[in-house]
């Protein structure tokens, strides 16, 4: 399909995607009533009542001291399974209202503990994963690798587990609750906090195989580990989870990792095994440009015939999310590598720079194929409220399904995605290192701000 005839196509796409998404929303008020009234039937002054948990949570504030917490979708624990962040969350359509909602309707039971010592005995993964679901107390503190016991045991197990896990959570006093919603909820939007004092399994939490070999093999580098369980067919999400309890590497080097930091580390790892695995592979045999929009973010693919070169553009309109000030203009960001990679962390584009590569190496490895790859993103004012970088991830993957546009030149296609772009052509080749090198006319220099 021709770049034009594609840009037409894709417009009518998304007025369509609009007009559900928009009859889905509903409002935000509305939902913090109905969880303030299954919050009392459910929450007592000294425990969770029914509590069912589908994933941990390990804070970045105060590291290496940081708060661990088991989240529990309090009145709703049928539906556990819905509230673990996941690509189903895009096959489902959420919205950011829905994604708002889910969030804030967990409950964070945390304590603090080090990165690398908790409490707990050392029974270790073999005997721990088949043992009999019993109490699990706090003990004497060891290396969180021994920690198989106590709080920090209770929350790995829930983290290395296929499915929702029973738990039972004691509480330090009644949980802490504001109902008043600001700008900085709308920025971070998570449920209440609560002390927690213990936490007991309910059952015996199904482990699968890869992840019990991934545990009980002291000398595995948990580089070596997160490709293994990647090969294996575990998505980056179950990955970073286990990961962040703690459950990944070197016997006694064994760390948890705050969550925000394990998905960037993930989708990192499992990026560099991609690009090495098509390292020799031909490269793609014509320029393709692929879209997608969710969320009020639009992404455009252009792949390039060539030797492995990537790059994120990110605008961002004033009025969303990151660039509140209406007055502000466009604000633009850039990261990009070559064939060997980078050697230091992305800070201007940050965890969306890994999330969209990942999207675009697994497009290239499930083809055999190599290309140098050009990702913008638009981030519209419709993005009010920001849900993570699954979002980026998962309209990137997607962005490779059904039809895409094709173009004679490299030029041609950046020219294209250029004129359904907030900034001129002139602004994008400046700050783009992939765009640059274009040869340009003086109307590209014409801002379309």
């Amino acid at each position: 399909m021709r770049l034009d005839e594609f840009i037409e196509f894709e417009a009518n796409e998304r007025a369509e995607r609009r007009r559900l998404a928009s009859e889905k929303d509903y409002a935000i008020l509305d939902h913090l009533d109905s969880f303030e009234r299954r919050f009392e039937e459910h929450v007592s002054d000294d425990a969770v009542v029914g509590s069912v948990s589908p994933s941990i949570f390990v804070g970045r504030a105060n590291y290496p001291t940081v708060s661990t917490g088991l989240l529990s979708p309090v009145g709703r624990e049928s539906a556990a399974e819905r509230f673990r962040t996941s690509g189903a969350w895009y096959d489902e359509g959420v919205s950011i209202a829905d994604v708002f909602d889910r969030r804030t309707s967990l409950l964070n039971s945390a304590r603090g503990v080090d990165v690398a010592s908790a409490g707990g005995t050392g029974t270790g993964p073999s005997t721990a994963l088949n043992a009999p679901a019993t109490a699990r107390g706090d003990t004497s503190a060891h290396s969180v690798h021994d920690a198989w016991d106590g709080w920090l045991g209770v929350q790995r197990e829930v983290a290395i587990a296929d499915r929702p896990v029973d738990v039972e959570i004691g509480l330090n006093g009644a949980p802490d609750l504001d109902f008043e919603v600001g700008p900085e909820d709308i920025k971070t939007p998570t449920g209440p906090r609560a002390a927690a004092r213990s936490a007991e399994l309910g059952e015996n939490p199904h482990v699968p195989r890869p992840v019990k070999k991934t545990l009980e093999d002291d000398d595995w580098r948990a580089e070596g580990a997160m490709t293994y369980l990647y090969r294996r067919g575990f998505d980056v999400y179950e990955i970073n989870t286990i990961l962040s309890a703690g459950a990944l590497g070197r016997g006694k080097d064994r760390r948890l990792v705050p969550t925000r930091w394990s998905i960037t580390a993930v989708d990192d790892t499992v990026g560099r095994y991609l690009r090495g695995s098509i390292r020799d592979d031909p490269t793609v045999d014509r320029i393709e440009v692929h879209r997608n929009e969710y969320l009020g973010n639009a992404f455009w693919v252009i792949l390039v015939p060539g030797r492995w070169e990537y790059e994120l553009v990110e605008m961002k309109s004033p009025g969303s999310i990151w660039n509140p000030d209406p007055e502000a203009g466009i604000y633009l960001a850039a990261a990009s590598e070559g064939r060997e990679g980078r050697t230091g962390y992305v800070e201007e584009t940050a965890g969306a720079y890994y999330a969209a590569r990942l999207g675009v190496l697994e497009h290239l490895a499930d083809r055999d194929r190599q290309a140098k790859a050009l990702v913008v993103r638009h981030v519209s004012d419709d993005y009010w409220g920001p849900v993570g970088v699954w979002q980026v991830r998962e309209a990137v993957r997607n962005a490779f399904e059904g039809e895409f546009g094709t173009a004679e030149t490299f030029g041609a296609a950046v020219r294209g995605v250029a004129d359904h772009l907030p900034v001129s052509l002139g602004r994008l080749r400046r700050k783009s290192t992939m765009a640059a090198g274009l040869q340009a006319n003086l109307g590209d220099f014409v801002d379309a701000e």
